[in-house]
């Protein structure tokens, strides 16, 4: 059955409504659902699960790798984030999920959103919205993390925004070498400049990634970028 809209506009309408009516996001993506001819929203993403961009994406990804996902606001890397780690607890690996942004609601929304129960995946899943959240900060809580880990860091520029936290730079080389030598995936959402014009460039790239201060982005050997639908996955130029 072929969809209206791609998956991320209805993720994106219910998100809005949501938030407008004040009414449960679980609830309106199964009105969605409906509209869309599946019973409810988990049978919706259940039908979709086996050709996810998340999917194809997580197969391309091994050990030690450290990947950039980048797009402007509201455009689905945070839902593409969360999804990658849901792939890699269907493959029975452990994921964490460092946020400024969220609370545990809200993460729970959000995995509603892609249409799954975090009950599913109880023991594998950690989520943390510390505000002590650095490079030394997630080294400790992956400390005894197995090979095959995937811990995202929402988002790249919050490990910048206390001025007791090494320099970006340092951070972002401490926690590649941290990745290598315990083959723990990690994941950063990054914001983009509010310079990239997209009726100019259609897709944003390493070049559009938000840095108030600066980064060796060649440290990211994996880059996935999102605008409208769209997704580009590529190894980062060195």
């Amino acid at each position: 059955m072929r969809l209206s809209a791609p998956v991320y506009h209805l993720k994106r309408q219910a998100r809005l409504l949501s938030r407008d009516g004040k009414i449960p996001l679980h609830q309106v993506l199964d009105r969605i659902a409906v509209q869309q001819g599946f019973a409810s929203w988990s049978l919706l993403a259940a039908k979709l699960s086996e050709t996810t961009a998340a999917s194809r994406l997580f197969a391309q990804l091994l050990p030690g790798d450290m990947v950039l996902v980048g797009a402007r606001p509201g455009h689905g890397k945070t839902l593409m984030s969360l999804e990658l780690a849901v792939e890699a607890m269907k493959s029975g690996h452990r994921s964490a999920f460092f946020t400024l942004e969220y609370t545990q609601q809200d993460m729970l929304d959000r995995f509603r959103a892609i249409g799954v129960e975090p009950q599913r995946f109880d023991g594998l899943f950690e989520f943390d919205n510390s505000d002590a959240i650095s490079a030394g900060y997630i080294i400790r809580a992956l400390g005894s993390a197995p090979r095959g880990t995937l811990a995202v860091v929402d988002y790249l520029q919050l490990l910048d925004q206390r001025r007791e936290n090494p320099e970006l730079m340092d951070q972002v080389r401490t926690l590649k070498i941290f990745a290598r030598e315990t083959g723990v995936i990690l994941v950063f959402i990054s914001q983009i400049d509010r310079t990239y014009d997209p009726s100019k460039k259609p897709m944003p790239d390493i070049g559009d990634v938000r840095l108030p201060n600066p980064v060796d982005l060649s440290l990211f050997n994996k880059t996935c970028f999102l605008n409208k639908g769209e997704i580009r996955f590529q190894a980062a130029q060195a």
